[in-house]
């Protein structure tokens, strides 16, 4: 290899770096800034996203409680917010192979008050608050490298080198990273976060706490028929098709403009390696109850993302010398609301407050520990707290996990004396000779469909000619320990057929195909793989999909 990578990078300082462009990220930037102007000060607080442009990566259900953002931007609604579609009634069902039953809504998923929205139109608006406030963002810049000083402390991150071909070489579009420092430098990187996986290492911030528990979640947009539109339904299903001892389910949301979103929830600690939570979602949707509603419609997006489901005994230690980290990042989902945009949004507005209100006295390698303390003392915290228990208490099955979020929801309130632990999810899978084969149904080309024409759907593109993005530690596991034992499960959790066994022409052979340029970044593979064995690591600058209001 030529020595292009000991080329000098250019350096820009800031007071503040934040890394990515999610809800966190922007609520911390655009908090940060309101401090700065109310003090009258100059602060310079920088943003990078990897996506294209700020909204192109993000992907939710989603159904936003405004708390944090009444909080963050009061006169939202004159700003033009895009929050217009009300939650108007919510639906609870259990579904069987033919009959939908409908059950009473918990208390966590009462969403009157809450609006149905596009979480990506959502943060491009975020962004615009941002810019107007003076954040610099630049988007198409993912961050690839942690950057330390002498003490082991952040002093803030490197972005990819662009141009490189996939001989490792420089191409003649070859152009350095560019090192942004700053006094602090905030991760918001979203669920599983490839540098904040490299920060539980480096400072052990995961010591002493549960391991982090997943689910991925699979989303389709579609335009319906008029007739069938009810702006304003938040529909959610458990049950069918998902066997009782997996956890997961379903969301139906009904938007302005005759506008469905549609998803399916699979926890990734699932057992069975034979299981496609690609083909569940499918399938699901062949439910008489379901099917109706998009037949004669047309869908429009797809895309996945994975979903912290650890709650408030997986929240790891959240600062160290030189910075913090906030949102899905660190895992402040609300399991049992299936929402994580707000206590997001508020984590990010702490951290602000925390570094802002001491930014001045730091000394290179700070560690804002005051704000773990201020969280504490925040909503989010007593939030989190109350529902720890409801979703490690589906371990055991459907049943049990509906009988214990009951007590623990209308008997205990929250209160119980007793903290349930979590598992790690790669851990989970059984043999594959020992699990049921799971026999899915075609695609009907109707209201199910294939992987490929899906990610076609995601807007997903990487540049061909640059290394694949999905890495392997040892290339001779997938065959001698995921085929032969596991059936090589990573054909059926991603959910963007990126990895393929292929066969000799004698049907000997096998080996591991990545289809690199299919991936949706949804990180289900960096957690799922049995053996920890695939790494995913940033792809060039704005690769990816691009989410149109998703």
């Amino acid at each position: 290899m030529k020595g292009y990578g000991t080329m000098e990078r250019e350096t820009m300082e800031f007071d503040v770096v934040i890394v990515g462009g999610g809800p966190s990220g922007l609520s911390a930037a655009i908090r940060l800034k309101q401090l700065a102007n109310d003090a009258g000060r100059d602060l310079e607080v920088c943003l990078i996203e990897k996506g294209s442009e700020v909204g192109a990566h993000i992907l939710s259900g989603a159904v936003l409680e405004p708390r944090a953002l009444n909080e963050l931007i009061p006169d939202w609604k004159d700003k033009n917010a895009p929050l217009d579609t009300p939650v108007t009634s919510d639906r609870f069902m259990f579904l069987t192979e033919t009959k939908s039953i409908r059950m009473p809504t918990p208390p966590s998923m009462n969403n009157h008050g809450n609006y149905i929205i596009s979480l990506g139109n959502f943060c491009r608006w975020l962004g615009e608050q941002a810019e107007a406030l003076g954040v610099e963002i630049y988007p198409g810049f993912p961050a690839a490298e942690i950057l330390y000083d002498a003490n082991g402390a952040v002093r803030g991150v490197a972005t990819g080198d662009m141009g490189i071909g996939k001989d490792g070489e420089p191409t003649d579009n070859y152009m350095r990273g560019m090192e942004l420092i700053g006094k602090q430098t905030i991760f918001a990187e979203g669920c599983r976060g490839h540098l904040t996986k490299n920060l539980f290492e480096t400072f052990d911030l995961r010591e002493g706490k549960d391991p982090q528990t997943y689910a991925i979640g699979i989303k389709e947009l579609w335009d319906i028929d008029p007739a069938k539109a009810k702006p304003g339904l938040a529909w959610h299903s458990i049950g069918w098709p998902l066997a009782t001892d997996t956890y997961g389910g379903s969301f139906l949301y009904h938007l302005n403009g005759n506008q469905v979103a549609v998803g399916y929830v699979v926890g990734l600690d699932y057992s069975n390696p034979h299981l496609s939570p690609f083909e569940e979602f499918q399938r699901f949707k062949t439910h008489p109850a379901v099917r109706d509603v998009f037949e004669g419609g047309r869908r429009v997006s797809y895309g996945a993302r994975a979903l912290n489901e650890g709650g408030f005994q997986s929240i790891p230690k959240l600062t160290f010398p030189g910075g913090c980290m906030v949102g899905c990042t660190a895992g402040f989902l609300n399991v049992p609301k299936i929402k994580g945009t707000h206590t997001a949004m508020k984590s990010g507005m702490v951290a602000a407050e925390a570094i802002f209100e001491a930014l001045d006295n730091f000394d290179a390698g700070h560690e804002p520990a005051s704000y773990a303390d201020k969280l504490a003392a925040s909503w989010l915290w007593k939030e989190l707290y109350k529902v720890r228990n409801i979703r490690p208490g589906f371990a055991k099955g459907l049943w049990l996990g509906l009988a214990h979020a009951a007590l623990d929801t209308y008997v205990l309130f929250g209160k119980a004396p007793w903290t349930l632990r979590h598992h790690a999810d790669h851990t989970q899978l059984r043999k594959a000779a020992d699990a049921p084969k799971i026999e899915y149904p075609k695609p009907d080309g109707i209201v199910s469909f294939d992987r490929n024409s899906s990610v076609f759907l995601s807007g997903t593109n990487h540049e061909e000619n640059q290394p694949a993005h999905l890495t392997l530690k040892d290339a001779s596991i997938p065959i001698t320990h995921n085929l032969a034992l596991y059936d090589a499960p990573e054909q059926r959790y991603c959910p963007a057929g990126v990895y393929e066994i292929v066969q000799g022409d004698n049907g000997d052979d096998p080996h591991l195909q990545i289809n690199a340029q299919n991936c949706v970044h949804c990180k289900t593979c960096d957690i799922k793989d049995p053996s920890q064995n695939i790494v995913w690591v940033t792809p060039e600058g704005g690769g990816g999909p691009n989410y149109p209001n998703m």
